[in-house]
């Protein structure tokens, strides 16, 4: 999951980052309405955070424009202003959720899940294909009911996948998908985690599997 942390903080950011990557989200990080809306605007992001108090505006702003523009995703409000009055003008301008500073980090992570786990967007509880069942919240995978030990970035290449079943992905589609804005991707970064996937998958007998569309891209199946 690709997400979009609005935040001037630098210190609240990091601390963010910290928590949010190893709950399986790939963090761009922004600081003003500016970068914002046209990171928003690019459409990859499939869930944000927004402070509210940014040094070029009022967040709000930002969202009741996005709103407006048709940007759909989830958008979870963290802000210092945490009276009931901010709290339903915030989610009357078009968020999804509120949450008051200071917070709870494994209560930001709950909620975004929350958030995904809606109708029509991104993250249910459980994916499974075939005998590979990934379990999105514990960032589990089995195989045939045994552990498969995968790194983070598979992990959310595979969940990519799991969740697109059917679907052509193209390596443009994978490399937004995983890859933050701070990334150095190698020319050959998808192809390598590609195969390094693949291989853990195949040694542990998985039923499923990825298929390369020479020249197009890749979709994964329940039969190879």
């Amino acid at each position: 999951m690709r997400l979009l942390l609005v935040e001037d903080d630098c210190e609240v950011a990091r601390m963010l980052e910290a928590a949010l990557e190893p709950a399986g989200f790939a963090v761009d990080h922004v600081a003003s309405i500016a970068s914002a809306e046209a990171a928003l605007a690019a459409g990859h992001h499939d869930i944000a955070v927004l402070d509210l108090r940014l040094p070029d505006g009022n967040g709000l702003d930002l969202l009741k424009r996005c709103r407006a523009n048709g940007v759909a995703i989830p958008i979870l409000i963290l802000s210092g202003r945490d009276s009931p009055a901010e709290r339903v003008r915030g989610l009357e301008e078009g968020g999804d959720d509120y949450m008051g500073k200071p917070f709870h980090l494994d209560e930001l992570v709950a909620r975004l899940r929350v958030l995904l786990r809606r109708p029509n967007q991104a993250l249910g509880i459980h994916l499974i294909i075939g005998n590979v069942d990934f379990d999105t919240v514990a960032l589990k995978v089995t195989v045939a009911n045994l552990p498969l030990s995968l790194s983070r970035r598979e992990l959310r290449l595979l969940e990519l996948f799991m969740r697109r079943a059917g679907r052509v992905l193209t390596k443009d589609v994978i490399e937004h998908a995983l890859y933050s804005f701070d990334d150095e991707i190698e020319s050959n970064a998808v192809e390598v985690l590609m195969h390094r996937l693949r291989r853990k998958l195949a040694d542990a007998g998985a039923n499923s599997g990825i298929q390369t569309l020479r020249g197009i891209g890749y979709v994964m199946d329940d039969a190879r």
